[in-house]
């Protein structure tokens, strides 16, 4: 872990730091709100151990608070939760050996992903993401348990500002990876369905209809490397059959003298 502290420079380092305080501050949020819902404080810090996933727990505790079954609340979370299978999909390739893909599963989350994401270097890449992963797993927990304990003190924590918190955060981070059209046109197509979606769908289930911008872009970039090749290709047989008609011409023109 100490030579991934090397590979990183200070503002990817000042981001874990600053990702891991952000963490810090809305598990709080979410101890407050697990408080409210009737959760013991070893069971709000052992779920936010072991599932590790802000968006799921707060899905989970707010069924509760509702009056909903813990059954159902538990397949609501691991619903949001999927959107991981995607995260996982781009930070696996960076990481070595089974047991720190073992590691890595439980580690991916948005803010994981969205520090790894924003590296080009591999290594940098896979630096990035283990330590905000344990920034994460240590700072989601503590917020969690300073929540809870909290919770008697602070009764609505959505008066205080923090869901925005943290939203803008990960904004911040990703704009720096806006470099290319496509990439634009991509984050835009998304946006634009995950807003539309947003009335319909539960909580982070938008965020997976916004992978359809990505799948969209990728679906012309393939279409367009297609037609070219086509395109080239057609060129490449007419530059071919040119000696050849050029031969038959001649033995025609030499057939009439």
């Amino acid at each position: 872990m100490r030579s991934a502290w090397r590979t990183l420079d200070s503002a990817t380092l000042r981001a874990v730091v600053v990702m891991s305080l952000s963490v810090l501050v809305i598990g709080t949020s979410y101890g407050v709100a697990a408080h409210g819902a009737g959760l013991a404080l070893w069971q709000i810090v052992l779920i936010a151990t072991v599932v590790l996933a802000g968006s799921s727990e707060f899905v989970f505790v707010g069924i509760l608070a509702a009056g909903g079954i813990p059954i159902l609340a538990a397949l609501a979370g691991l619903l949001v939760n999927t959107r991981n299978f995607g995260y996982g999909l781009a930070i696996g390739k960076h990481l070595r050996g089974t047991p720190e893909i073992m590691l890595g599963a439980h580690l991916i989350n948005d803010e994981t992903t969205a520090l790894a994401t924003a590296e080009s270097d591999p290594r940098r890449a896979r630096a990035a993401f283990l330590l905000c992963g344990v920034g994460v797993l240590v700072s989601w927990p503590l917020g969690a348990a300073l929540g809870a304990t909290l919770g008697g003190v602070v009764a609505d924590p959505a008066r205080l500002g923090l869901d925005a918190a943290f939203p803008a955060l990960l904004a911040a981070l990703a704009i720096p990876a806006l470099r290319d059209g496509a990439t634009w046109a991509a984050v835009t197509v998304g946006a634009a369905v995950a807003v539309a979606s947003t009335p319909f769908l539960p909580a982070g289930l938008p965020i997976m209809g916004a992978l359809a911008g990505f799948a969209a872009v990728e679906a012309v970039r393939r279409l367009r490397t297609t037609t070219s090749s086509a395109s080239d290709q057609s060129r490449t047989s007419a530059g071919d059959d040119a000696p050849r008609r050029n031969m038959l011409e001649h033995s025609s023109a030499r057939s009439t003298r």
